[in-house]
């Protein structure tokens, strides 16, 4: 199989992580400096960043309620990064991101084959959040929202938008652009004061306390396979 694949299997990364490795020279087969596409066999010793990649270790999700203050990265040397703050046995990473002044539902896993599945656009996975903004809103910021807003040089799609209270409101987006219910607010004058994720897909963020994590339920895995048209036998 490919190099990025079998990082994908061993749950090391998602391949386009994979890849950039791979392109940094962080990566051998047998002792060479692997190169993109190469192929790696069952008896290969495959290493990143000079220690050998064990195989085998069994597929993991989990969600995380992340607290304000918190980086969604891989990267060690990040202060609080969201790997060092949960803690897990495994190598895991997040399925997209939530921004550092954000907070709330993050999934994580080992199953790098499962992010774009979850993440590409042109699926319409639903995530809800709750907005506070810093002044009061009329009907007209509501419509505005929901029907899309221009940022970085494209129209948002069109989203559900409910007012909760004169300055927050329900946001639910199929797409997740950089910052982009922040740009969004922005457009129309208001600054998002507290930004948070409740859901993702059918999975919510109920019982979790900041901070807090643990392992998908059996029917939520199930679900999500489910939506994501893959079999629970598919994962190990």
């Amino acid at each position: 199989m490919r190099i990025n694949k079998f990082f994908t299997e061993q749950g090391l990364c998602s391949r386009r992580e994979a890849d950039r490795l791979i392109a940094e020279g962080r990566v051998t087969i047998n002792g060479r400096t692997a190169k993109l596409g190469d192929q790696v066999t069952p008896s290969d010793v495959v290493a990143r960043d000079g220690t050998i990649v064990q195989r085998g270790n069994p597929f993991v999700y989990l969600k995380y309620h992340k607290p304000v203050g918190v980086t969604t990265t891989t990267e060690p040397q990040v202060r609080r990064n969201i790997i060092a703050e949960i803690g897990h046995a495994l190598r895991i990473f997040p399925i997209g991101r939530l921004d550092k002044d954000s907070s709330g539902l993050i999934l994580l896993t080992n199953d790098g084959d499962i992010v774009n599945e979850i993440l590409r656009v042109e699926h319409g996975h639903e995530r809800e959040y709750r907005v506070e903004v810093d002044r009061p809103f009329d009907e007209a910021f509501l419509s505005g929202m929901a029907r899309g807003v221009v940022i970085l040089g494209a129209r948002t799609r069109p989203c559900t938008v409910t007012r909760l209270s004169p300055r927050r409101f329900r946001i639910i987006l199929t797409e997740g652009r950089n910052r982009q219910i922040r740009r969004m607010c922005q457009a129309f004058g208001y600054r998002v004061v507290s930004l948070h994720r409740v859901r993702i897909m059918h999975i919510t963020i109920d019982g979790l306390q900041p901070g807090q994590w643990k392992d998908l339920t059996e029917t939520e895995r199930r679900d999500l396979f489910a939506a994501l048209g893959r079999s629970v036998e598919s994962t190990r």
